[in-house]
C-alpha cells in the first residue's frame, strides 16, 4: 500500500525540526523534533526530526567540552588564554548556525530527501 504525504506539511515539519536548534540554549527546544518524530507518520519528516535530535545532542556535547576547556583555561591564565581561544568558540557558533541553515536550505530544495548533518555522532537511528 502506497501512501502520499502532504508536501506542505512535510516541508513545514522538517524545517521546524531543524530550526528548533536556534533556540537550543533552552533544553525544551529538543522537545520540538521529539514531538514531531513521535506524532508524524511521514518517513521523511521522521528522519529529519531524528537528525535534528542528534544534532541537538552534538551541539550540547561539544558546547560543554569547549565551554569547559575555555572556562578552565581562562581561570588558570587569568583570562589571557581564554582570549586566544575565543576564535575557536566563534567558529563553533558559525558551524552550529551554518549547519542548521544548510539543513533548512536542503529541506527547501528537496522535500523528499531527509538531510544528514556531516561529522556528527548519532544516538538515535
Amino acid at each position: 500500500m502506497q501512501t502520499t504525504h502532504d508536501s506542505g506539511k512535510r516541508l513545514l515539519l522538517s524545517i521546524l525540526s531543524h530550526a528548533s536548534i536556534f533556540i537550543s540554549v533552552s533544553l525544551f527546544a529538543v522537545g520540538i523534533p521529539i514531538a514531531i518524530a513521535v506524532l508524524s507518520e511521514d518517513p521523511v519528516v521522521k528522519a529529519n526530526a531524528k537528525e535534528a535530535i542528534n544534532f541537538h545532542f552534538n551541539v550540547w556535547f561539544w558546547g560543554a567540552i569547549i565551554g569547559g576547556i575555555y572556562g578552565i583555561l581562562s581561570f588558570l591564565t587569568f583570562g589571557l588564554l581564554g582570549l586566544v581561544l575565543f576564535p575557536l568558540i566563534a567558529l563553533g557558533f558559525l558551524l552550529h548556525w551554518g549547519l542548521t541553515i544548510w539543513a533548512i536550505a536542503h529541506c527547501l530544495g528537496d522535500i523528499n530527501q531527509p538531510f544528514r548533518y556531516p561529522f556528527i555522532f548519532r544516538l538515535i537511528g
